[in-house]
């Protein structure tokens, strides 16, 4: 059994090397923004579509990767996606003009659209239902892990010449690393039954579950899949279907428009507000990573544990008062000591420990079996969707309105995310992909 687990966890923990893709990526942009800005002359607008056209890229990705993850399965679009990223990230960095770079940029975002959608898909997948919420909680982890990272890596490059470049190469050094080890993680056991490779399923589950689960693993998932089609976009809009992938795409916006994603894309610039230097800027970067790693760590012995709608509920509500209490800071100026900074760690603490790892737990979750891979297509491209109207909007929001209104409208969307939840969101905690789908999806007429 301990080996089972232990298998579980490394294939699961090669899969979220996707996860540390985008985290390095998100975080290793705000450390290049005090260098970059001044090198391309870059106002409020020109930095948001900087930092935004990864996005691009996202939503791209995510649009081509549900159709290549029901076709091809799981593991060969996860290969491509890392060597796309470990490609770009040597071109972004040493790209000759701006122009150059916003396209390798475009370019890389393919790739971490394709991996984000992909890597809690599969885990999720190859889980037992008693541990999915943590093993899909690795790919925050993951994600947490390469934000902390690329802060660690700003933080030493920004001494030498050409730093900016060498941080955004830098990213290719995990990307090559997730593209070798793909290679020895299994196909998707559910991926494969659907595809009629019965036998290959079961070699995969006997060694995650055991023969005798294994056997009851197969009879649940070929019930799940009697009769079923394949599943197409015209399906996300039938009855008793919609009203979930509503709520998968709600549950991935608001996750992206609650204000925590302002705050690693672009900590530099809040943190000048502050009247922070350059140097003070990337070491409370460091904080905040270390911060979201802590409590991601956390998350995942809470999330089985606790169940995922009352550690929502809790985040999103806790999160709405330390953004107001931030704002505030900016209101009063009560920049003296550590005040403003403790308040930005107990909200990154918040977020890590409730919205960031459950919100791809639940979208890995709720949808259907036929069309999970179109769905959690399409939820991931519209969370891509609001991460780059966030991205590119922030500098200039920030700017326009004073930081207290900035800080008291994200308190107001993650109050307002709250009461959806309270409202819509179900319990998944210890149910089986099918258990979930039978409640959620009503019986046919």
């Amino acid at each position: 059994m301990k080996q089972q687990k232990a298998y579980i966890v490394l294939i699961s923990l090669v899969a979220a090397f996707g996860g540390l893709l985008f985290g390095f990526d998100i975080a290793i942009f705000s450390g290049t923004i005090p260098f970059i800005q001044p090198y391309y002359h870059l106002d409020d607008a020109a930095l948001g579509w900087t930092g935004s056209s990864l996005y691009v890229g996202c939503i791209l990705g995510t649009l081509i990767t549900g159709y290549a993850a029901d076709r091809f399965g799981r593991k060969l679009p996860l290969t491509a996606a890392a060597l796309i990223f470990a490609i770009s990230c040597v071109m972004m960095g040493w790209s000759g003009s701006y122009n150059g770079l916003i396209l390798w940029r475009i370019i890389a975002g393919i790739g971490v659209g394709a991996a984000s959608m992909l890597s809690p898909l599969y885990i999720a997948e190859v889980s037992p239902a008693s541990i999915r919420g943590r093993m899909v909680a690795i790919n925050q982890l993951t994600i947490v892990i390469g934000i902390l990272l690329a802060y660690l890596s700003n933080y030493l490059l920004a001494g030498y010449t050409d730093n900016w470049r060498w941080m955004f190469s830098s990213g290719a050094v995990p990307a090559t690393l997730f593209f070798f080890c793909v290679f020895f993680v299994p196909e998707s056991p559910r991926w494969l039954l659907a595809k009629g490779q019965a036998e290959k399923s079961r070699r995969i589950l006997s060694r995650i579950a055991g023969a005798v689960a294994a056997e009851e693993e197969i009879s649940r998932i070929n019930t799940a899949l009697h009769d079923e089609v394949k599943g197409k976009l015209s399906d996300l809009w039938q009855k008793g279907i919609r009203g979930i992938v509503f709520l998968g795409i709600v549950i991935a916006v608001l996750q992206q428009l609650s204000g925590a994603n302002a705050v690693f894309f672009y900590a530099p610039v809040i943190f000048e507000k502050a009247g922070m230097n350059v140097q003070d800027q990337l070491f409370q970067q460091i904080l905040i990573g270390t911060t979201n790693l802590v409590f991601t760590l956390v998350a995942m012995r809470l999330i089985d544990r606790w169940g995922r709608k009352k550690l929502m509920l809790g985040g999103s509500l806790g999160m709405a008062v330390w953004l107001l209490l931030i704002g505030l800071c900016y209101h009063f100026h009560f920049f003296e000591g550590a005040g403003l900074t403790t308040l930005v760690m107990l909200f990154i603490a918040t977020y890590a420990t409730t919205l960031a790892p459950v919100t791809w737990v639940l979208i890995s979750e709720i949808f259907p079996t036929r069309i999970r891979g179109i769905a959690m297509s399409v939820a991931t491209t519209m969370l891509w969707v609001a991460c780059f109207a966030l991205a590119y909007g922030f500098p200039v929001l920030i700017n326009r309105l004073s930081p207290f209104q900035a800080f008291a409208l994200f308190a107001g969307i993650c109050f307002i995310y709250f009461l959806f939840l309270l409202k819509y969101a179900p319990e998944t905690k210890g149910k089986s992909l099918e258990e979930i789908e039978r409640e959620l999806v009503p019986p046919a007429p």
